[in-house]
């Protein structure tokens, strides 16, 4: 399951194993009936390469990045649909110093859009990108939708994530998981962030949420999943000798 909530729609007889995101998603099914034994807290399965840990300052050099301020990544998602244009243009008005990356998936007429606008802040402009693993690595501060698998990479790196307007269901209730334990802050519209990027950058909260986000994580939770299933079918065939 690619969340952290669980619906009860998920659910059914035939199914010998649960690979969960948390122990909290696994009491939740537990609770609604399924067996202890079958519901395993493995956290959501991300790529190997988030297991790595890039040069941060390489990757830096490569986009034309500045040492000495942090850095902002900005996600629109795989088609680069969210209000990444109005995240920008509020961003634009936050004082002090930092750069922003931005990725605009595969939205190419945003990306050319975006790349053509001054910015009072350094800002650097991708189209669709396979280098998560590295964006994410230098980044201070991830401005992102809730989604699982996104959350779980940036977890996994231990990076702190800054959730606008999530939609209702599984996005607000991994916003909420992530609220709950310290690895997020949250706006509900975009002409708020002015106010709490400015409060954020360079705080205290920020290297908490930080830490937080570290030690959710859960880089090897591929791994673990396949462990688990291999476990099961060592069971079977012992069983079936």
């Amino acid at each position: 399951m690619t969340d952290f909530e669980a619906h009860a729609l998920w659910m059914d007889a035939c199914v010998d194993l649960y690979c969960v995101a948390a122990e909290e998603t696994r009491a939740r099914l537990v609770a609604r009936g399924a067996a202890t034994g079958n519901v395993v807290a493995t956290g959501i399965p991300i790529a190997a390469k988030f297991l790595s840990k890039p040069d941060a300052r390489a990757v830096r050099k490569n986009y034309g990045l500045r040492d000495d301020q942090p850095v902002l990544l900005v996600l629109g998602g795989g088609f680069g649909m969210g209000p990444v244009a109005e995240i920008l243009a509020e961003l634009d008005k936050v004082p002090g110093q930092f750069q922003t990356l931005v990725v605009t998936g595969c939205n190419e007429e945003l990306r050319r859009k975006l790349a053509t606008q001054t910015r009072r802040h350094p800002t650097h402009v991708l189209g669709f990108s396979t280098n998560m693993h590295e964006l994410m690595a230098v980044a201070d501060l991830i401005i992102t939708k809730p989604g699982g698998l996104t959350t779980s990479e940036a977890l996994a790196l231990g990076k702190p994530l800054f959730i606008l307007n999530p939609i209702p269901g599984q996005e607000a209730a991994n916003s909420d998981f992530l609220l709950e334990r310290g690895a997020a802050a949250k706006v509900n519209r975009v002409e708020d962030l002015l106010f709490r990027i400015e409060k954020l950058l360079g705080s205290k909260k920020l290297a908490e949420m930080a830490k937080a986000a570290k030690a959710l994580g859960r880089p090897r939770a591929a791994e673990t999943v396949c462990q688990e299933v291999l476990k099961r079918l060592g069971r079977r065939l012992t069983a079936e000798v």
